[in-house]
C-alpha cells in the first residue's frame, strides 16, 4: 500500500476520495483550509494553505507520497472574491507543482472542469478542443492545467476535466433545486428543457482518478456519464421517484438569460456567466479516450445520481442547514434573488 497526498481532502469530492483510499489500505496526508470530518489512524489531516510552500515542503518530505491528488479549489459562488479565487487556484497550483517537483513525487492527478468552456456544443467535446472559459473559475482551472503541463519533465500529470460531480451529500447550487422539490414548488427549466448537460458520479470519477494514477503517464481526459436524458426528463424522473409533487415548468429562454445576466451584474445571484450561458445549452464530453486508455466506464446515469443526491438532502435537511465551516459543495448555496422565484412557485 502507498502513501498518498490529497489537497482539498475536506471537501465533498476529497472526503469521498480519502474514504476510498483508506478503504484500499493507503495512508493519506490531507491539506485543506477546512478541518476534515474524517478520522482514521492512517489519515493525517492538516488545516493549511497550498500557497504555503514551507508547509508543503514539510508535509511532502515527511510523508514521501507516491501520488498527489490535487482537489483543492475555490468555487466562483464560494470564494470571498475573485482575487482570492485566482490566488488560491492558480498561484496555489503553481506553488504545489514546485513543491511536488522538489520532493520527487512521480505523479499528480488534477481535477479540472468543464468550465473550460462557456458555450454549448452540438457534439461531444473532445480533449483536443481549444478551451474558451468565460468566467474566472474556468480560467483558473485552465491556467492550472497549463502550469502543471509546464512541469511535465518533473512529474506525470493526469488532468481529468469534470462536469458537475454528483453523489449523496453534494449540495452547493444544487440545494436550490432540492429546496424547490422538497417544498413541492415548480421546478424551472430555461427554454423547453430539451438540452442535455452531463454529470459525473463521484465514485466513477474516483475510479478514473485511481486509474490515472496507475497509468503513470501525463494525459488529459474528459469524463462524464452515459445515457443522458434531457434536463426536463431528468428533473421529472427525480420528482416522480422521490414522491415530490413539483411540476417542471418552462421559462422563456431569451428573457430569462437576460435577467440572469442582469442579476449577476447587480451581485444578487449566485449564478454567474457560465451558468446563464449554459443553462439551456447542450454540453457533453466525448469519453472515448478515457474509456479506451484507462479502461474506465461510468456506472450511473444523470437521473440516477441526481436522485441519490436529492434523497440524501431529504433525509438530512435539518442538519444540512445547520452546517458551518464546511466546503461550498457540502453546504447550501445562498439563493439570492432566486428566492423571488421560489415565492412565485
Amino acid at each position: 500500500m502507498s502513501v498518498v497526498f490529497v489537497t482539498g481532502g475536506s471537501g465533498f469530492l476529497g472526503s469521498l476520495l480519502i474514504d476510498r483510499l483508506i478503504s484500499d489500505g493507503h495512508s493519506v496526508t490531507n491539506i485543506d483550509l477546512v478541518e476534515s470530518s474524517l478520522h482514521h489512524p492512517r489519515l493525517f489531516s492538516v488545516v493549511g494553505d497550498i500557497r504555503n510552500r514551507p508547509l508543503l515542503d514539510q508535509l511532502l518530505n515527511a510523508s514521501k507520497p507516491k501520488v498527489v491528488f490535487h482537489c483543492a479549489s475555490h468555487l466562483a459562488h464560494g470564494a470571498l472574491n475573485e482575487k482570492e479565487l485566482w490566488s488560491s487556484n492558480v498561484e496555489g497550483t503553481h506553488t504545489l507543482a514546485q513543491a511536488v517537483a522538489a520532493a520527487g513525487v512521480p505523479t499528480l492527478v488534477y481535477t479540472s472542469s468543464n468550465c473550460l468552456w462557456g458555450m454549448g456544443f452540438a457534439r461531444p467535446v473532445r480533449e483536443d478542443d481549444a478551451p474558451a472559459p468565460v468566467e474566472i473559475y474556468g480560467r483558473s482551472k485552465w491556467e492550472g492545467e497549463k502550469i502543471l503541463q509546464s512541469f511535465s519533465d518533473r512529474f506525470a500529470t493526469i488532468a481529468i476535466r469534470c462536469p458537475t460531480i454528483m453523489d449523496e451529500g453534494r449540495l452547493g447550487l444544487l440545494s436550490i433545486l432540492f429546496e424547490f422539490m422538497n417544498e413541492d414548488r415548480r421546478v424551472w427549466v430555461v427554454g423547453d428543457g430539451s438540452n442535455r448537460y452531463q454529470f459525473i458520479y463521484a465514485k466513477d470519477l474516483i475510479e478514473a482518478m485511481l486509474a490515472g494514477w496507475a497509468s503513470g503517464r501525463s494525459n488529459v481526459f474528459g469524463i462524464g456519464s452515459d445515457d443522458i436524458l434531457s434536463m426536463r426528463e431528468t428533473y421529472e424522473y427525480v420528482v416522480r421517484q422521490s414522491g415530490s409533487t413539483s411540476k417542471v415548468t418552462s421559462l422563456p429562454k431569451a428573457p430569462m438569460i437576460a435577467a440572469m445576466r442582469a442579476a449577476h451584474l447587480l451581485g444578487v445571484s449566485p449564478l454567474g456567466p457560465y451558468h446563464y450561458r449554459m443553462i439551456a445549452s447542450d454540453f457533453m464530453f466525448d469519453t472515448t479516450k478515457i474509456k479506451s486508455e484507462l479502461r474506465w466506464r461510468p456506472t450511473l446515469a444523470n437521473h440516477e445520481m441526481l436522485l441519490r443526491a436529492y434523497r440524501y438532502y431529504q433525509a438530512n435537511r435539518a442538519e444540512i442547514y445547520s452546517r458551518s465551516l464546511v466546503s461550498a459543495h457540502r453546504k447550501p448555496a445562498d439563493m439570492g434573488v432566486i428566492r423571488l422565484m421560489k415565492w412565485m412557485s
